[in-house]
């Protein structure tokens, strides 16, 4: 499981939700429809990206909801002094950008979820419990941009700088991780145990040089260390 992921399963209360964005009336009704379900807690909400980084240190959230166009420091920046500061902090970018680019680059700065404004309100509570979870999670029109690019570059020869310094075992984790399973999944598919999964997934980690199982199955699909999937 991803560090910033809450040990083992019990819940001792709500999931606490900072909601980051700087259009009230879009933040208001998203406050609306998360204090609607039972299971999470809305504690606060910013409006800057400074602010953002400020509220994460005194409310100490499970999961951040993030604009990435912020006014001061925009959500992709806010999001990496986040991770740096509050490691286990689950952030999922929520925004109106479906451009590659921008998707990548919140990747990259440690978001493990990517929907666009569009989404349906169960995408977006299933997005935070999977998150909570410690299990990353992209909107559906992401995932098939990622793909393309993905078929786009799998041919490319920068796959000789990688060096496979992965396993066979390692491989065939990340594999599953890249197709979306859960942890548990994965042990039952390899028949081990969810324990033997977290732990390859750290020395996976710690192989390429990333901070959580999304930044590792992008790198290893663009890299063409893991074919994409069909």
């Amino acid at each position: 499981m991803n560090p910033s992921a809450p040990a083992d399963d019990t819940r001792t209360g709500p999931i606490r939700i900072l909601l980051a964005d700087d259009h009230d009336l879009f933040r208001q009704g998203v406050r609306r429809l998360l204090e609607a379900a039972r299971e999470i807690e809305v504690v606060g909400e910013a409006n800057t990206g400074e602010q953002t980084v400020r509220m994460v240190e005194e409310l100490a959230p499970d999961v951040v909801l993030l604009d990435i166009a912020m006014p001061n420091l925009s959500g992709i920046d806010a999001a990496r002094i986040i991770k740096a500061t509050s490691p286990r902090t689950g952030l999922i970018m929520l925004t109106v950008h479906s451009e590659e680019e921008f998707l990548f680059e919140a990747i990259k700065a440690g978001a493990m979820g990517y929907l666009l404004k569009d989404c349906t309100a169960e995408e977006l509570l299933r997005a935070i419990r999977v998150v909570y979870d410690g299990e990353g999670l992209l909107a559906p029109t992401m995932a098939a941009k990622v793909m393309h690019e993905f078929a786009r570059t799998r041919e490319r020869k920068d796959i000789a700088a990688v060096m496979n310094p992965l396993t066979e075992r390692e491989v065939e984790v990340l594999q599953h991780v890249a197709a979306g399973l859960a942890n548990k999944e994965i042990a039952l598919r390899l028949r081990i145990s969810e324990r033997t999964v977290k732990n390859h997934l750290s020395n996976i980690m710690e192989k390429l040089h990333v901070n959580s199982r999304t930044q590792a199955a992008v790198y290893a699909l663009r890299s063409g260390l893991v074919p994409p999937q069909n």
